[in-house]
């Protein structure tokens, strides 16, 4: 597996969360207008949609802290052999090819993804 597909992956998982943060934004954006023009139930689903949006933060941490976990687990001085012997390289496996990635680097400075406080913070 090469970097540029991982990166790649990791990239459609970050645009997917923030397409879902997007999503929830807007629908609170209405139910504000909706409540704001005197609509009773509005604010009941407001409610319920910060509820949801605290959900899928919290499956979306999971996320992000089972690729931490994947990554601390990858074995570093399995590969540190492969810059000497590159013949060797095609075969280093999965954890292997996550070596170098911006996936990687964004798991190493513990950079996340998707619904933030602030969003939460914004439906009511």
């Amino acid at each position: 597996m090469d970097n540029s597909l991982i990166d790649n992956e990791f990239q459609k998982l970050q645009s997917e969360a923030n397409g879902i943060g997007e999503k929830i934004q807007n629908l609170a954006d209405k139910l504000k207008t909706l409540q704001s023009s005197g609509n009773q139930d509005a604010r009941e689903m407001l409610l319920d949609l910060k509820d949801l949006a605290l959900s899928i933060q919290s499956e979306q941490n999971q996320m992000f802290a089972f690729l931490q976990t994947l990554h601390q687990n990858v074995p570093q001085n399995q590969y540190q052999n492969y810059n000497q012997q590159p013949q060797q390289q095609q075969g280093r496996g999965f954890f292997g090819s996550l070596l170098g990635s911006g996936f990687l680097q964004a798991i190493e400075m513990g950079a996340g993804f998707g619904i933030g406080d602030d969003l939460i913070n914004s439906i009511f």
